[in-house]
């Protein structure tokens, strides 16, 4: 795909890939499907004026989108991605795993790693210091916090047996712990430690947050002990054809734009 120069152009190609998902059976569009559903929300923020700032709050967006949509498509094209988004797409053809689970390394290679090389090639790009951002950067976790519920009442109605993972919630389990308003607040700080490197340091520091990122992607696929038992609890309940899941979270995203408009 040709790299989208507006948020519209984004919700596009999102949506393509949420369609090819569909048409193809296939797990990539889990996350595809909440990706949308945030970016929609984001959409809808700028149009309300809940950023200070929201033209730049869009040109963010778009960068940030594009880091997604260049690996879906590389991983399409069976070319190399970055090893955290390489984790990602090759899980897809591992039906074991949660849908939750797909959803989260999906998060953790573009959360925590593409969010922060986007915040800085934003600024880089307008000549802004990074702080002048950081107000409408923490507006997102609003919006993410907004959208949490409903995330969660569509992954139940998916995955009955859930909330089993809960029990688990004591112990320092990636898989329980990781938490995207959490992974946000890593990105920011990716992002003031890599505004500060240049050229090759620059790049240094990206690939080596890739590989860790990478590393967090596999604990959260490789569960371990008691948590591995009721991973595979949870699995047995769940939803198991990708189109009819994937729909179920693209269904979602037309209902809350209805209601919301």
């Amino acid at each position: 795909m040709v790299p989208a120069q507006t948020i519209d152009e984004i919700i596009s190609q999102l949506q393509a890939i949420v369609d090819d998902a569909i048409a193809n059976n296939s797990r990539a569009g889990y996350f595809a499907a909440l990706y949308l559903k945030v970016t929609t929300r984001v959409k809808e923020g700028i149009a309300a004026g809940e950023f200070q700032n929201g033209p730049r709050m869009e040109q963010l967006d778009v960068i940030f989108a594009n880091r997604y949509i260049a690996a879906h498509g590389q991983w399409k094209n069976k070319q190399k991605a970055s090893a955290s988004w390489e984790l990602a797409f090759n899980a897809l053809d591992k039906p074991q795993i949660l849908v939750l689970q797909h959803l989260m390394t999906g998060m953790n290679a573009h959360i925590n790693l593409d969010l922060g090389v986007a915040v800085v090639e934003l600024v880089n790009k307008l000549g802004q210091p990074l702080q002048d951002i950081h107000n409408d950067f923490n507006s997102i976790n609003t919006i993410l916090s907004a959208l949490t519920y409903q995330v969660v009442s569509e992954l139940n109605q998916i995955s009955p047996l859930l909330s089993l993972a809960g029990l688990h919630s004591t112990n320092d389990s990636l898989f329980i712990q990781f938490e995207m308003g959490n992974a946000r607040d890593g990105a920011w700080c990716f992002a003031e430690e890599l505004s500060s490197k240049k050229g090759d340091e620059y790049t240094a520091y990206i690939n080596q947050r890739d590989a860790d990122m990478s590393k967090l992607g596999n604990s959260i696929i490789d569960t371990k002990g008691m948590l591995r038992f009721t991973v595979f609890i949870i699995h047995l309940f769940e939803m198991k054809n990708p189109a009819r899941i994937t729909r179920i979270l693209n269904e979602y995203k037309k209902t809350y734009l209805k209601v919301s408009s």
